[in-house]
């Protein structure tokens, strides 16, 4: 039997739940004091939010190639990604800022699904937020309208600059330079919208960045395409909570997040039985991520039952830990590889 992608799904989230019996490492105290979140509640009136500043710098685009829509943001704030960047397919993009204001995220994206252009979304939301000098915002909607907001008194330096189709906002930064930098960057960097917000936040830190240092970061990219399933319609979504280097540990988490797509293609392409097409994929995640044992496993598991897979690679995994032997015992009664499969396999790695 093939293993189809659902039900590895369900196997490695039970694995990750039950891997480590390691105690947490311990937090750093950046935020004592700080009030818990609560529900959104209107515009101007959110407990805290005009108290402490969230965010640093920050980028929303639209690309004219694909029409995906994205938001990143880099912060010296505990969780930044939570806060400050909002998507929906087919509809826009929001980076909501400074003294944050969480609720821009949502409604600005009603207003823009409902075909209201982001500048003026963006300018009906401020009309009515009592403390918008204190505010930062970038929308952009699928039709790659672009506005930014900085207002009067967000903390210096501090500024916005609006390009063709995408839109960059900083608070707090280390010098002037750093909004410019981010904008070249975007401009100037190849590839995939992904790409260019990661190359727009490594110049804006290697311009000088947050004032404060680093903490948190994120990245979210959504399609184009408007859908009645928009998480199918998600590209990236990955959040980095808390790291002494942040950006680093985003592009990190990217390239796995590329491998294991390529993974979720590997899966199609089995059940369309095109066997060269899914070992193409596998082997393009092996090389996203070498010696990666989760991804190596799968992959050949799933190629095992034609007897197409690697048998070097699946024995040094099988060997390298036991676990994976009994996992592979534990494959046959879940009907994702058969009896003579599982057999074969482990008798190779002996």
């Amino acid at each position: 039997m093939r293993q189809s992608h659902a039900m590895r799904v369900l196997f490695v989230v039970a694995m990750i739940a039950c891997s480590s019996n390691k105690p947490p490492a311990k937090s750093r105290d950046y935020c004592e004091g700080q009030v818990a979140m609560q529900p959104a509640p209107p515009l101007g009136t959110q407990m805290g939010s005009s108290k402490r500043p969230v965010n640093t710098f920050s980028i929303v685009a639209r690309d004219p190639a694909t029409g995906e829509l994205g938001v990143a943001v880099q912060s010296h704030w505990f969780s930044v990604g939570s806060l400050v960047t909002w998507a929906e397919p087919g509809v826009g993009a929001v980076a909501t800022q400074a003294f944050v204001e969480p609720a821009y995220g949502p409604r600005g994206l009603t207003l823009m699904r409902d075909g209201v252009p982001a500048p003026e979304a963006l300018q009906q939301l401020t009309a009515v937020d009592l403390q918008q000098e204190v505010r930062q915002i970038g929308m952009i909607d699928a039709e790659g309208r672009v506005a930014s907001h900085t207002g009067a008194k967000c903390i210096a330096f501090a500024s916005s600059h609006v390009g063709n189709q995408y839109a960059v906002q900083a608070n707090i930064m280390a010098n002037d330079k750093v909004v410019p930098a981010i904008a070249r960057a975007y401009e100037s960097t190849q590839g995939d919208l992904t790409d260019k917000l990661l190359a727009a936040l490594d110049a804006g830190q290697a311009a000088g960045g947050d004032l404060r240092g680093c903490q948190s970061a994120a990245i979210l990219v959504v399609s184009g395409k408007r859908s009645d399933t928009p998480w199918k319609e998600k590209k990236i979504d990955l959040r980095v909570e808390d790291s002494a280097d942040p950006l680093r540990e985003l592009r990190r988490l990217v390239v796995l997040a590329r491998a294991y797509d390529q993974m979720n293609q590997g899966d199609a392409a089995l059940e369309k039985k095109d066997t060269k097409a899914a070992a193409e994929h596998y082997a393009n995640a092996a090389r996203l991520v070498p010696g990666h044992a989760e991804i190596a496993y799968w992959a050949q598991i799933s190629l095992a039952p034609q007897g197409q897979y690697d048998k070097a690679m699946l024995s040094r995994v099988l060997k390298g830990d036991p676990r994976w032997i009994e996992l592979t015992k534990r494959l046959v009664p879940a009907g994702i590889i058969d009896q003579a499969t599982a057999d074969r396999v482990i008798n190779e790695a002996r």
